[in-house]
């Protein structure tokens, strides 16, 4: 588990979103790559929640998302 700091650039684009994804993007800078279900999990957050928080962190270039290489219907989550 290594952490990923959040540059200046990021904490500006964090500042308008909801605290769902702030969290998201916490989660991710101690624990690299999750996948939804993971994030879910580590935020305690419900699914749809997450889901949302995502859609909105990419919108803003926060996270990149890739397919997971062990299981392709699932994708990976990091900070961008």
């Amino acid at each position: 588990m290594s952490a990923t700091a959040i540059d200046g650039d990021t904490v500006e684009a964090l500042e308008d979103l909801p605290p769902s994804a702030k969290l998201v993007a916490k989660v991710l800078e101690y624990n690299d790559t999750l996948t939804q279900s993971e994030l879910a999990e580590e935020t305690l957050l419900p699914a749809r929640t997450v889901r949302y928080a995502l859609t909105r962190l990419e919108e803003q270039d926060v996270v990149e998302s890739r397919f997971s290489f062990s299981d392709a219907r699932k994708r990976i989550y990091t900070l961008a």
